[in-house]
């Protein structure tokens, strides 16, 4: 079992950076593959960015390629999300999620197990 919570959002003007923090709980939380995705209204939920457990492999959405940053620190069960250039397009609930199935595609929310509530950002132009 995990437990997810996401924090750090909030409004920013364009251009401007926001760091999302998701705080696990659970014993075996560190051997997850961890994940953030993002809804906007009346969209659907999309990948941002994922990390592993095993080797720290990092994979990232085109839309956020060179701006976005996902790290991990396992002994503090946080994972992180650091938002540089933000764009109004990235204005969307944001979520991390937890994965305990290294086979599955990390680029979709059906291959994760665990999801925090979401923590809103919101960049104006």
């Amino acid at each position: 079992q995990a437990h997810l919570v996401e924090s750090g959002g909030g409004l920013v003007q364009a251009g401007g950076s926001l760091r999302l923090s998701c705080a696990a709980s659970g014993r075996t939380i560190s051997s997850y593959n961890m994940g953030w995705f993002r809804q906007a209204p009346g969209k659907e939920r999309e990948f941002v960015a994922a990390i592993t457990w095993t080797d720290g492999r990092l994979y990232d959405a085109d839309s956020v390629k060179g701006r976005f940053t996902i790290s991990r620190d396992n002994a503090k069960k946080l994972t992180y999300l650091q938002m540089n250039s933000l764009k109004p397009e990235d204005t969307a609930v944001y979520y991390c999620a937890a994965n305990v199935d290294s086979s599955a595609n990390l680029r979709t929310p059906s291959a994760y197990d665990y999801w925090g509530q979401g923590t809103q950002v919101t960049v104006s132009s």
